[in-house]
């Protein structure tokens, strides 16, 4: 009788620890604040926390200077509005941005002074389904590790207390040991826009997936919310998988933008959001305990694969930016034609003749 009733209490306990699901910050908008890199006039321009140098995919034609100003983070001036074909012109794309929208002081919410991704969208005025995605400037990496930026911009050796840990956790974009979604939301301030909102998460396999949000047909600060409609509550009806605990990898979502969609029957022109953040609430996918043997020392198997997929992920990361800086640097700088009419010109005409 005492041996059926510890078994009970047991399955108790167990089916308890698997109903319960767990809150995690995916990415926090107000964290992404430009504060390191600075520009020729002293400004910053880069997030500190997530700068990445994309130099090491560089080629060796390109001068220690040039490769000194190969960064980019998620600075929230870098993030990106990817149009459809539906949607896309030049004036469009031209006038589509993020920008870093401040908060006033006096706003009756708890990042009043802070700053949210303010992201302006120019859809096309003729009835047609056009839509937009909000994209980070790359592929968030998942395996990068966490280290400190020095005043170069260049990445210091992680300490002991960051071995271990990486770069874009903790509301930076990256959630780990993430099984059963239950539910996201969004923090975001309504305009009255009738359009559609989604949030797109890739997964460890690379596999992004949308999530809507519901409508932005609102005024004021809103939590728009998704519940998974396949959640299922009741552990005694749930399919249990059971896997190797070692050397499986752990599984992780990463954010990969919003997409905002706008019907055909509802008025185009400009469209103007903010986002303050994105959270999940998820089942987690294996329970870590402290275990007699360490086994990553011992194999380093997890290690060894994490490594590889991070030399992948930053070999794609590199090839894009530098091409985006080769793009740069070929374009045009000035704004107006140099007069010929002024006597700087012509005295600098003659110096010219004069000096062939």
């Amino acid at each position: 009788m005492k041996k059926t009733l510890f078994l009970t209490v047991a399955a108790m306990v167990l089916a308890s620890t698997f109903a319960s699901a767990k809150e995690s910050m995916l990415i926090d908008f107000t964290q992404l604040k430009a504060d390191a890199v600075a520009d020729e006039n002293g400004n910053p321009t880069e997030n500190g926390r997530t700068v990445m140098d994309y130099s090491v995919a560089a080629g060796a034609t390109f001068t220690g200077e040039q490769k000194s100003l190969m960064k980019t983070s998620l600075a929230l001036t870098s993030w990106e509005v990817v149009l459809n074909s539906s949607a896309k012109n030049p004036t469009s794309v031209g006038l589509s941005q993020v920008v870093a929208a401040p908060v006033k002081e006096s706003a009756d919410v708890p990042f009043a002074g802070k700053e949210v991704m303010g992201v302006r969208v120019k859809f096309p005025t003729w009835a047609n389904n056009a839509n937009a995605k909000i994209v980070p400037a790359f592929d968030i990496p998942a395996y990068e590790p966490l280290a400190d930026l020095d005043e170069n911009g260049e990445r210091k050796q992680p300490t002991d207390e960051q071995k271990g840990k990486y770069l874009f956790d903790d509301g930076y974009g990256v959630v780990r040991n993430v099984g059963t979604l239950k539910s996201i939301a969004v923090t975001t301030m309504g305009m009255n826009f009738p359009h559609q909102l989604y949030v797109l998460l890739t997964d460890n396999d690379n596999v992004t997936r949308r999530y809507l949000m519901g409508e932005l047909f609102f005024d004021g600060w809103k939590t728009l919310q998704w519940n998974n409609p396949d959640y299922i509550s009741e552990v005694r009806t749930r399919e249990i998988r059971v896997y190797p605990i070692y050397p499986r990898g752990i599984p992780l979502v990463k954010f990969a933008g919003f997409q905002v969609c706008r019907d055909a029957n509802h008025i185009g022109d400009d469209f103007i959001g903010y986002f303050k953040d994105v959270k999940i609430i998820y089942d987690l996918a294996v329970l870590t305990s402290d275990r007699d043997i360490d086994d990553e020392d011992l194999w380093g198997i997890i290690s060894k694969k994490e490594a590889e997929r991070q030399a992948g992920e930053m070999a794609r990361f590199g090839n894009k930016q530098v091409n985006r800086y080769l793009e740069k640097s070929k374009m045009a700088t000035e704004s107006e034609f140099t007069t010929s009419l002024s006597a700087d010109s012509n005295s600098n005409a003659q110096q010219t003749d004069a000096a062939k």
